[in-house]
């Protein structure tokens, strides 16, 4: 098994959108940021994160393999190896996420910014893409981003869209938003559609209602943020889908990271293409 290197702090606060991407991954493994990650090493892939055991691994790998969308994987550990040299150089699953959300047989057991205890020789853990890998593209585009403006955890809910089922895999949706003007809206598709590897072009723009959503003011998961007159809610996939699917599965034990908290890569968020696809 790799032993993750020791670390070295950087001067930089990680809230710093020029931070790099290792020293990002530093200050996390520290225990110095353990926040949601939005804006931080802008321009680089970010990743959410499904760890389970190797007998399940297969059948995840097929359900992400048919659900695209809010599921696109874009790297893999090897069997009890937690490092990820798909996602850059000593880039270690068990530290270099801000938190981590432990489910025991579908429950949260516990919220944890460390999982090298629980580390087992069969766990295989999945890198999936977010929606925060494109968000550099749309403010260099012009388009505002609430949350980063605020300093809040993107809005996230669930839905009723339904994900293609796979074994034990079954669930719905979860959809990030951003408010936009109607003009911006039309610029994020035709930006975001070309990160596939980042869940690509919005999946709904409008309505909450139509997609399930009771009150677009209370998300399920994140922050609540404003939707200014003239704006519409425009929705994105999300990488938290796969915490409701494997919830419901109910593995005995299985580990993701906490929404908004993702894992940082070293690659370039327009450059990454889909390991995967339908």
């Amino acid at each position: 098994m790799s032993v993750a290197k020791p670390i070295q702090l950087s001067q930089h606060s990680a809230e710093d959108p020029s931070v790099s991407p290792a020293a990002a991954r530093r200050l996390i493994r520290a225990g110095i940021h353990t926040s949601h990650t939005a804006g931080m090493a802008l321009g680089r892939l970010q990743g959410n994160l499904a760890i389970l055991p190797k007998d399940l691994a297969l059948e995840f790998a097929i359900f992400c393999h048919r659900n695209p969308k809010p599921c696109p994987v874009v790297a893999m550990t090897a069997p009890g190896d937690p490092m990820l040299p798909d996602m850059g150089d000593d880039v270690d699953i068990r530290t270099d996420a801000p938190s981590y959300n432990v489910y025991r047989d579908g429950e949260l057991s516990e919220t944890v910014s460390d999982i090298s205890a629980l580390w087992q020789d069969d766990y295989v853990g999945f890198v999936l893409g977010c929606s925060f890998s494109f968000e550099d593209a749309l403010m260099k585009a012009g388009i505002g981003l609430r949350h980063i403006e605020t300093g809040a955890t993107v809005p996230m809910y669930a839905t009723n869209i339904p994900c293609r089922p796979v074994g034990a895999f079954t669930g719905n949706t979860v959809c990030s938003m951003r408010p936009m003007k109607p003009s911006d809206a039309l610029k994020a598709i035709e930006i975001t559609s070309r990160f596939k590897a980042a869940h690509g072009a919005p999946l709904h723009i409008g309505d909450p209602s139509a997609i399930g959503i009771k009150d677009v003011m209370a998300p399920d998961w994140g922050d609540a943020v404003e939707i200014r007159e003239g704006e519409i809610p425009v929705f994105w996939a999300c990488g938290v889908t796969p915490q409701l699917v494997l919830q419901n599965a109910r593995p005995p034990i299985c580990i993701t990271h906490t929404p908004g908290a993702m894992l940082i890569g070293d690659g370039l968020s327009d450059a990454v293409s889909m390991r995967w696809s339908a």
